[in-house]
């Protein structure tokens, strides 16, 4: 379709796709389902390594398991960056200015661990 309803024609169509995809599935599943279906004993119970489950079922986390995720995630990430600059450093043309973008990178990288370190956030405690 041309012209400049036409995308807009495009998207409806999709979305009405997209719609009757969604109703026929859903219809479906209502007429192929099992008119009553099982209910075995323990089936909606919980399950722990083939134990019965012992306690609540609320469980607090510590938030610190979090903050190291999270550091973990935020500091291999950028790690990950210092392939590319490896792979192109010992190529013409990028000597000095390939060098001053890593030193900035890295000092951003340690003025994250060292923040990390005087909050006391890598204390395992």
């Amino acid at each position: 379709m041309t012209g400049y309803l036409g995308s807009y024609a495009t998207l409806g169509l999709l979305l009405l796709a997209a719609v009757l995809f969604f109703v026929t599935a859903f219809s479906a599943n209502r007429v192929l389902r099992p008119g009553r279906p099982a209910e075995p004993w323990g089936k909606r119970s919980t399950y722990e390594c083939g134990l019965d489950p012992v306690g609540g079922d609320w469980a607090q986390m510590q938030i610190r398991y979090y903050v190291y995720a999270y550091l973990y995630v935020l500091f291999a990430v950028e790690a990950v960056f210092l392939f590319p600059w490896a792979l192109i450093f010992d190529r013409p043309g990028f000597g000095v200015t390939t060098v001053v973008e890593m030193a900035v990178f890295v000092a951003v990288v340690a003025l994250g661990i060292l923040y990390a370190w005087r909050k006391n956030i890598l204390r395992w405690t």
